[in-house]
């Protein structure tokens, strides 16, 4: 059987056996064809039976990237977990694939966004006379960019620029690749870095490969990326909480802002689906309030 037939028959459940109101059945069958859209999106060619808590994870964790709420997200884990329930129930399947996964932790907010003279600042604090500082100017210069994740960052091979077109090619989540273009200045920095401080370094076998090294010349950690960032933030002032994924984010909305093609941020963003880039269209909307009162003839 298909999602559809499933989530009908699950609707039936909800209303027939467990009495619950049309609004609550609603949500629940919102939060499962949520579910739904990301394994169809996702090209996963498995029905509802064959989804697996890898899966599962892996949309909580796309939803959650997005600054979905920790509560948001707890709820429409709770719908699924409800879905998979009704299925052991019907006997339809004996291993339950939400069974195990925890609810995410309450607290979680969208993170902040950098405006462009914040960027600056932090770019402008670093220290270019030495050789970790043009390492760290073409890190960051990169992340907003291209809008990587640091996982993405930290395992950037020196083989996967294409400083001729402009693009890096990028292992995403799951393995999967794909090509993000960079910008003129993280170009030029990312050059300075490669031909003049990089290649004086005394690389580790193993790490020859690693675009970003660290003074015993491995790769970067993913900790020692957030000391870097935590150390700018600090230097210049910013009262903001500022990671790595701050620059992502930072990234995208000012695409969006801008009038990018959605379409086009979820690619370099690497997003399966297409809702979890949605979000960058809804931060904005206190400037387009203040646009339509300070313009329209009726506000």
């Amino acid at each position: 059987m298909n999602w559809e037939i499933f989530i009908r028959q699950f609707a039936n459940y909800l209303r027939l056996e467990r009495s619950l109101s049309d609004n609550s059945i609603q949500a629940y069958v919102r939060d499962v064809a949520k579910l739904k859209q990301f394994v169809e999106n996702s090209n996963i060619p498995t029905g509802p039976t064959k989804v697996t808590t890898e899966t599962i994870q892996d949309f909580l964790q796309e939803i959650g990237e997005i600054g979905m709420s920790a509560y948001s997200q707890s709820r429409i884990l709770s719908g699924i977990k409800s879905f998979y329930k009704f299925l052991e129930y019907e006997e339809v399947l004996t291993d339950n694939p939400s069974a195990l996964i925890d609810a995410p932790k309450l607290g979680r907010k969208l993170p902040d966004v950098l405006n462009i003279v914040e960027i600056e600042k932090m770019l402008e604090a670093i220290d270019l006379s030495t050789p970790e500082g043009g390492r760290n100017r073409a890190m960051l210069e990169v992340l907003y960019s291209s809008g990587l994740r640091v996982s993405e960052l930290i395992e950037l091979k020196l083989n996967h620029i294409y400083f001729d077109i402009g693009f890096l090619r990028i292992i995403g989540k799951g393995n999967k690749e794909r090509l993000v273009p960079f910008g003129n200045s993280a170009s030029k920095y990312l050059k300075i870095y490669i031909e003049e401080i990089r290649c004086h370094k005394k690389v580790q076998s193993g790490f020859e490969n690693y675009v970003f090294l660290n003074r015993r010349g491995r790769s970067l950690s993913r900790v020692m990326v957030f000391i870097i960032i935590k150390d700018l933030v600090k230097a210049t002032g910013i009262e903001k909480t500022v990671s790595p994924h701050t620059f992502r984010h930072s990234f995208a909305t000012h695409l969006v802002e801008g009038g990018a093609d959605l379409r086009a941020v979820q690619e370099m963003l690497g997003h399966e689906s297409i809702t979890t880039t949605e979000i960058y269209t809804h931060l904005d909307r206190e400037y387009l309030k203040q646009i339509i009162q300070e313009f329209h003839p009726r506000s």
